[in-house]
């Protein structure tokens, strides 16, 4: 594949939906995610199989995963926190797993009420139900470059938890940006300080832009070798445990910075812009 190809994963329909007030109709992330597929992602990240006590925004998930149209050639992925998600992702077919940690105990402790241990305890019986269904998986590393409760994030910490996820068998690593307040400096420490366990190149990077930096972080991660992203449409989402943290870098902000700079996606960007104008819609009404 040609250097000058990224790799975008649409997270919206997840990630971005998760932090929202009210509930959203499953036909309404239906419609999102049809339309998201008619710009040809190569994966959109569609639900989380979580108990709807703690994320009753996607507490549907089975019923979205049921009703999508699937396009050949996109990747239709789920969040798992432990082994009864993942049973809830085979019964919907999910064709990739995700599973998230963090970089700080405490995070780790607010998030998913475990330590990091115990958190990646969770993973074994997961990644080994995937292995069995021939299904990858995705580990996300949250806080990669500071903590909420904890303030800067080591990137030897940081190494530590991406090497304990490779060892377990993840196929990708993401690290997530999740405050949104790095600057290219930090990305640069970041990527030197994994660099014994994982090249840029392997590793999918996840920019909050809550200072609004998070396009001239992406271009950094480029100059480092970085090919994949996440972004979310309209730049939805944030994150419950991350007080003052802004949505995800925007879908089509990113589409055309990377245009701009002579990058590939294959992704659609007016189409991408038709799915952003119909969860808008959707959102509305509980805004106004």
């Amino acid at each position: 594949m040609s250097d000058r190809f990224v790799r975008i994963t649409e997270v919206g329909p997840r990630d971005g939906l998760q932090n929202e007030k009210q509930v959203i109709p499953a036909e309404a992330k239906v419609a999102f995610v049809d339309l998201l597929s008619e710009a040809r992602f190569p994966e959109i990240e569609v639900s989380s199989f979580v108990s709807p006590k703690w994320v009753p925004q996607l507490g549907d998930a089975a019923e979205v995963f049921a009703r999508i149209r699937r396009r050949p050639g996109t990747v239709y992925s789920a969040l798992v926190p432990n082994e009864r998600g993942m049973e809830g992702a085979l019964a919907a077919r999910a064709d990739k797993i995700a599973v998230f940690a963090a970089a700080s105990e405490s995070f780790s402790q607010r998030n998913t009420g475990g330590s990091i241990d115990e958190v990646l305890a969770r993973f074994v019986p997961v990644i080994a139900a995937a292995r069995a269904a021939g299904l990858p998986v995705r580990g996300y590393v949250s806080c990669v470059v500071r903590c909420p409760y904890e303030g800067p994030v080591a990137p030897g910490a940081v190494r530590t938890v991406v090497d304990r996820l490779l060892a377990l068998g993840v196929d990708e690593i993401d690290l997530g940006e999740t405050l949104g307040v790095a600057v290219p400096d930090d990305i640069a420490r970041l990527y030197d300080g994994i660099a014994p366990a994982v090249a840029p190149g392997r590793t999918t990077l996840h920019l909050h832009d809550t200072n609004g930096r998070a396009l001239d972080n992406a271009r950094a991660a480029l100059a480092l070798g970085v090919r994949s992203f996440d972004s979310s449409a309209g730049g939805l989402g944030g994150c419950p445990y991350a007080p003052g943290a802004r949505g995800n870098v925007d879908t089509v902000s990113l589409l055309s910075m990377l245009e701009s700079e002579g990058y590939e996606t294959g992704v659609d960007r007016a189409a991408a812009a038709a799915a952003i104008a119909s969860i808008r819609q959707a959102l509305r009404p509980a805004a106004s």
